[in-house]
């Protein structure tokens, strides 16, 4: 990482990120999570049409992130949309946008532990999702810079795991381009359910926008970051799935518990899959280490407003991070990782994070053109988008996401109330 950290001061985070550690950040947390967590359930839910709904989510996650880039510029703090929303429409839209984030990413953090133990000791995945929460928490208490230096270096690995996979499967005999036509079992709101699944892959962005308090020039840097790390993903995802589909077809990847890996075998290279294996556990790690950087973040704007306690909202005087604010995430995600599910989880998240990016876009369509506006088109279709991927989602996963959408509504109500007296 090349040149110094802009000077910062108390209670306020480092500048020492530029556009390549924030771009290795955004894939750290998107490259993983959709390639080894969601392509299966959704081609349960899309069938023939997965292809379809990682088109549609690369769309929807386009829009956001254009929005999310353009209000970043304008507005570098830690927090993302909790800020943007509490700027541009009020503060209980920020509010809930980061209610909805803080929670849904923590289930996100959840899921990716436990990706890590189901794939190192699946006998002991709860133990070692937990293990993985402790150990990536220390590397955020101790300096972010640390935390991109460690991302670059898994961010290597996964995509060259994942290159191989793609090459070993197109290659081979088993390979058959047939398997990636649609057929009638591709129906509507199939499509959507499993858009709004590989959206959970697709969200990592966020990250970059939620450390614009540690990006060196972030008009500058958070643009051109931002949508770097998720064309790159999209280009890799869409190998990865073309890849899958080609050797496994839709219905034999939409039952297999280790899609890549059994790609891998039916392509006729069994000897790549314990690397593959490697590769995801990898994968999750850096997920799991961008996801409790973003919300250990978001954590400490609302704990600067008071939101959440503002105990919280304390910077390291020599790391220079949010250190209670990381040490209470990685608590939290913990217990979450000691007992969770990770197919829920992602559910859950999903809509979590879907509501959070609704809010983004609503707060992106009020900027002006001098203030960085996008095309008019982009918020519509976002936030267009975003609704209809999170209501189209499993029905737990609505209900459950409403009912603490809710809950963070009607806190937020009481607090008021509560101040008035």
């Amino acid at each position: 990482m090349s040149g110094s950290a802009s000077a910062a001061g108390p209670g306020e985070l480092r500048r020492h990120l530029g556009v390549f550690d924030a771009v290795v950040i955004g894939l750290g947390s998107m490259i993983g999570a959709g390639v080894f967590a969601a392509l299966a359930p959704a081609a349960a839910a899309a069938g023939s049409g997965l292809l379809i709904g990682l088109a549609l989510a690369g769309v929807v996650a386009y829009c956001n992130a254009t929005s999310s880039a353009r209000l970043a510029a304008r507005y570098p703090q830690s927090g993302g949309t909790y800020v943007y929303g509490r700027e541009r429409l009020g503060e209980f839209w920020g509010y809930l946008a980061g209610w909805g984030f803080v929670i849904g990413k923590t289930a996100s953090c959840a899921a990716m532990a436990l990706t890590v133990g189901s794939y190192v000791w699946p006998a002991q995945a709860h133990a070692v999702a937990v293990a993985a929460v402790v150990a990536l928490t220390a590397v955020d208490y101790v300096g972010v810079q640390k935390a991109a230096w460690l991302t670059r270096a898994i961010v290597a690995v996964v995509l060259g795991v994942l290159a191989a996979v793609v090459v070993a499967c197109l290659s081979g005999g088993q390979a058959d381009a047939g398997r990636w036509a649609v057929g009638a079992d591709a129906g509507f709101h199939g499509v959507l359910q499993a858009a709004g699944l590989l959206f959970f892959a697709f969200a990592g962005y966020a990250r970059i926008a939620t450390l614009g308090e540690e990006v060196r020039d972030p008009q500058r840097t958070i643009p051109r970051a931002i949508p770097l790390a998720l064309g790159i993903t999209l280009v890799v995802y869409t190998a990865v799935a073309l890849a899958v589909l080609a050797v496994l077809g839709p219905e034999r990847l939409a039952h297999a518990a280790a899609p890549l890996a059994d790609a891998v075998r039916a392509a006729g290279v069994p000897g790549l899959a314990p690397v593959v294996r490697a590769g995801a556990a990898v994968a999750a790690l850096g997920s799991l280490l961008a996801l409790i950087l973003g919300v250990s973040r978001t954590t400490l704007a609302m704990a600067r407003d008071r939101h959440l306690p503002h105990a919280l909202a304390a910077v390291h005087p020599r790391f220079g991070v949010p250190h209670r604010a990381a040490l209470a995430v990685g608590a939290v995600v913990a217990v979450v990782a000691a007992v969770g599910d990770v197919r829920g989880a992602i559910g859950f998240s999903s809509f979590g994070v879907l509501a959070y990016y609704a809010v983004a876009n609503a707060s992106a369509w009020t900027l002006t053109p001098g203030e960085g506006r996008p095309p008019r088109i982009v918020p519509v279709v976002g936030t267009a988008g975003c609704l209809a991927l999170a209501f189209a989602l499993p029905s737990a996963s609505v209900l459950s996401g409403a009912v603490v959408l809710g809950l963070g509504a009607a806190a937020y109500g009481l607090r008021k109330a509560v101040a008035r007296r």
